[in-house]
């Protein structure tokens, strides 16, 4: 079989290792690092990787050869957790933050949250579709070919779909593949502070009409003081389940409040943030086989200093993401490559480390293993060519877009960080 495509003279491929699961402790550290490498390319996805010349049998007069040299390749980037469709920003809150005020309290004020549903339920669905494909145009430029997206700035079922829809659209008109979740419960409305369960039934009841439409493939909900208790948010994802919902949880970002044991006995894929876990909650979360979707960029951008501790998380055994937590209060970027920055800088991760993190693991946690997330034949050729001579330089050299292009199904869809029209 002869390629359509190769990509030769890299200095350096990373290719991670599909054994079946997601990669825990140790295993993460390990990868094959290829040099004076080549990717071959079938019909959109990949037929070999190499070393040397090897890629001069898969060649005829109609393959393509594309010069690469000095440059690194990795799959395509995969950001694991996003709040992409919402209406408004929140640059309003940056001075309360800077002055001292938590995140918390600034959704006791009305603030945070409350505010992105109003402004996303007065948006109509031309706005919120723009917006959201501005940033997944940032993201694509920065190497990131699949992005986890939920929706959960909707009070009502109205709202719910509109963002959900707006991601529909989107995964058709957009090369970026887009895995969404609903997550209505996101935050309890002020009118219902009084009676949660209230809300917890509104959320429950509108689940058929999300899973008629194929709307959504996850379900999350944000279990924290404030927002949804252990009970409820165990309420919420045990119906969720019996709609066909795979499962999330928000936990332990702020305040643990029993989060961990729901995600263990749920058996969600994933528990997203857990910057105060403790150390039997990770021995859960490893028995219970729970990816840890890790968010630095939240950590960073709430000037907190409870980054989730990824090192002792590996040490014990877990499967761990970096994502970056898009949205527009704790963590307002669309550069997944300034997280994988601090993965390492922050949570002392290695390079080989983030680079699994964000490719095979990831994959996992979307549930798309077996189609993205590392150079397996027949895998869809979606891969992310840097602008330098190995992955360490990648994250050295940081907070600088360093992808020079973008591969999705084998085509060039990012050229010198520009879109491809």
């Amino acid at each position: 079989m002869k390629a359509d495509k190769i990509l030769v003279n890299l200095k350096q491929v990373f290719s991670p290792r599909d054994i079946g699961r997601p990669l825990r402790g140790e295993e993460m550290n390990q990868a094959d690092i290829l040099e004076n490498a080549y990717i071959a390319i079938k019909d959109g996805k990949i037929l070999e990787v190499g070393e040397g010349n090897g890629y001069e049998k898969l060649k005829d007069d109609k393959t393509e050869i594309v010069d690469l040299t000095g440059k690194t390749a990795t799959p395509g980037l995969i950001d694991a957790h996003t709040h992409l469709v919402y209406g408004g920003s929140r640059e309003n809150e940056f001075a309360m933050k800077l002055n001292g005020m938590e995140y918390l309290e600034i959704l006791e004020a009305g603030g945070g949250i409350l505010s992105t549903l109003k402004a996303t339920d007065a948006a109509s669905f031309d706005e919120l579709y723009d917006k959201t494909r501005n940033l997944l145009e940032h993201m694509l430029v920065h190497g990131v070919t699949s992005v986890e997206a939920k929706s959960g700035y909707g009070i009502t079922l109205e709202t719910e779909l509109k963002e959900l829809e707006v991601l529909k659209k989107l995964n058709e008109d957009f090369p970026t593949e887009l895995i969404t979740t609903f997550m209505a419960a996101h935050v309890i409305h002020e009118k219902y502070k009084d009676n949660p369960d209230e809300y917890v039934d509104i959320v429950i009841d509108m689940m058929p009409e999300v899973a008629k439409r194929n709307l959504a493939e996850f379900c999350d909900v944000f279990c924290e003081k404030g927002v949804f208790t252990a009970e409820e948010s165990e309420r919420i994802l045990e119906a969720a389940k019996k709609h066909g919902f795979k499962l999330r949880i928000h936990s332990d970002e702020i305040e643990n409040v029993g989060g961990v044991d729901v995600a263990a006995k749920v058996g969600a894929v994933s528990a997203e943030h857990l910057m105060v876990v403790d150390d039997e909650e990770i021995e859960t979360l490893a028995k219970a086989n729970v990816i840890g979707n890790l968010l630095p960029g939240t950590t960073f951008s709430l000037m907190l200093d409870t980054y989730a501790p990824a090192r002792k998380m590996l040490d014990k055994g877990m499967a761990i993401t970096l994502c970056t937590d898009s949205n527009p209060g704790s963590c307002p970027t669309a550069n997944l490559q300034f997280i994988m920055q601090l993965g390492c800088l922050e949570m002392k991760l290695t390079p080989i480390e983030v680079y699994n993190a964000v490719t095979i693991n990831a994959a996992y946690s979307v549930d798309r293993a077996k189609t993205i997330g590392s150079f397996d034949k027949g895998k869809r050729a979606n891969i992310a060519i840097f602008d330098a001579h190995n992955i360490d330089y990648t994250l050295y050299f940081f907070a600088t877009n360093l992808c020079k292009q973008v591969y999705i199904d084998g085509e060039l869809v990012v050229e010198d960080r520009k879109l491809v029209k």
